[in-house]
């Protein structure tokens, strides 16, 4: 059986990007197959990296505030290209009070600051199987 593979992505104009690149060290180092997208990606340009790399989970850095937009617009692409079962984490400055309508959408996990990096792999070790 093949590594999960995991995209790691900084949507929206948020240029902090040591938490994203904190977790794909953390994920690579469980091994899993990290593919870091970079800054600044757009929700087209993520579903198009996981399509691309066969993701079998997309991991977003959120820190600006935005993710009220970019994860609604992130699923819609997703199901459009037949990737719903890819399965998207939310890590960064969510209110709690937010977290329910994104898993309503789909969102399988919302990590806050301070989540140990071990809860985030046991979750996605548990909740992920390598596409085939």
């Amino acid at each position: 059986m093949r590594k999960l593979r995991v995209v790691i992505a900084k949507p929206g104009l948020d240029g902090h990007d040591r938490g994203a690149k904190v977790i794909a060290r953390a994920l690579r180092d469980a091994g899993m197959e990290v593919i870091y997208t970079g800054l600044r990606q757009t929700p087209e340009q993520i579903a198009s990296a996981a399509l691309q790399e066969d993701a079998d989970v997309i991991g977003l850095s959120i820190l600006s505030g935005a993710h009220n937009h970019i994860a609604p617009r992130l699923m819609q692409l997703l199901r459009e290209k037949g990737l719903d079962d890819v399965i998207v984490l939310l890590g960064g400055i969510i209110p709690g009070v937010d977290i329910p309508k994104l898993k309503e959408i789909g969102v399988k996990g919302v990590f806050l600051p301070g989540t140990p990096m071990q809860e985030i792999i046991d979750f996605i070790n548990a909740n992920a199987r390598a596409r085939v």
